[in-house]
């Protein structure tokens, strides 16, 4: 028995109407986080570099102030009261990540640059404890602490309560109040974007 013909038109409406139901169900399962929202909106400016989306967020438009700590690799207790009224640049990372290591030389690079204009860095690893962290600065000649929040996840939680925290690298700028004033999801690909970031924020008033 031969089947009827299939006509291309239909068919063409049937995979129309399957895409359009995949697109908003996954729409639907990705509400956007506030900075996104304003992104889309119209009131942030981004661009994309070679593997990484740069977000920057107005004054008028930033979350709460984020209240983090924790200890580092090197047993040092640190809490963010100690930073701020400085910029401060926190990355999220873990020895295990490939893009974390491409990006490891040009965040010590920006750090070289930029530790004497009150900024500070500092790393949140996500997975590593300390000795695999310190095998890592060594290898990466990294000179900025690094918090091991594998255990707790508190550092990554309080950041993750105003701005979303991916796959690493994530890198975050904080103003001189603690609040988040540009994201870069993905490795920060050489030195000028985020320096760039830093100038701009270094340049606001308190």
């Amino acid at each position: 028995m031969s089947l009827p013909a299939r006509s291309p038109r239909r068919d063409r409406r049937v995979v129309g109407a399957a895409l359009a139901a995949v697109l908003a169900i996954g729409l639907s399962a990705c509400a956007a986080d506030p900075a996104t929202e304003a992104y889309l909106n119209g009131g942030e400016n981004a661009y994309t570099s070679a593997d990484s989306r740069v977000v920057v967020i107005p004054a008028e438009q930033r979350g709460e102030a984020v209240d983090f700590g924790g200890v580092t690799e090197n047993g040092d207790s640190f809490s963010s009261d100690e930073i701020r009224g400085d910029v401060a640049v926190v990355n999220f990372w873990y020895a295990g990540c490939g893009p974390c290591r491409l990006e490891a030389p040009d965040l010590e690079a920006t750090w070289q640059k930029h530790q004497q204009d009150d900024v500070h860095f500092i790393g949140v690893n996500i997975y590593d404890q300390a000795d695999t962290a310190k095998a890592f600065d060594k290898t990466y000649g990294i000179t900025y602490p690094s918090l091991i929040d594998a255990t707790s996840g508190d550092a990554k939680l309080a950041f993750a309560k105003v701005t979303p925290v991916k796959a690493p690298p994530t890198t975050l700028v904080l103003d001189k109040q603690g609040r988040v004033a540009a994201r870069i999801i993905g490795p920060i690909d050489g030195v000028s974007i985020l320096s760039t970031l830093i100038q701009d924020v270094l340049k606001e008033k308190a």
